[in-house]
């Protein structure tokens, strides 16, 4: 399986009313599993750097198979190797809210980011979008991840 286009436009479409609903001009990318662009729509009006941080976020879910913010705990355990790998691939990983793997069952298929709000408005919104569109929202714990 793979994001298809329709998919990705559908991601995209209810993110941005979303946005319109909070009164804020945000940016949205679905990349595949590999992490290569599928669809990236940045609203009039949202700011320059949200299309390359709203790519990293999607990047680092698909990549790392697991919501960006989940790597919160790995990032802070392990700073010196965690910024080596953040500079891998062809977009950085990043630790923060507002990412999301596409996930069916047991096969991940790419990633949702969302960058123009505050972190809890890209994280609010980037769950209800992907919750919505039926994909998997269980993700295993990070190794690096604390334990209660």
């Amino acid at each position: 399986m793979r994001i298809t286009s329709e998919e990705a436009r559908a991601l995209i479409d209810d993110g941005r009313g979303r946005a319109a609903a909070l009164g804020k001009a945000m940016t949205f990318c679905v990349v595949d599993a590999g992490g290569f662009l599928v669809a990236l729509e940045r609203m009039d009006g949202a700011r320059p750097m949200t299309p390359s941080i709203a790519t990293a976020k999607a990047y680092t879910a698909a990549v790392m198979q697991r919501p960006s913010a989940l790597l919160k705990d790995w990032s802070a355990s392990d700073p010196v190797f965690f910024g080596q790998v953040a500079r891998m691939g062809h977009h950085p990983i990043v630790a923060t809210r507002g990412g999301y793997t596409l996930k069916r069952g047991d096969e991940f298929l790419g990633g949702f980011g969302v960058s123009g709000g505050s972190p809890d408005e890209d994280e609010e919104i980037c769950s209800a979008v992907v919750a919505g569109a039926g994909f998997d929202m269980t993700f295993q714990a990070w190794a690096g991840a604390k334990r209660s």
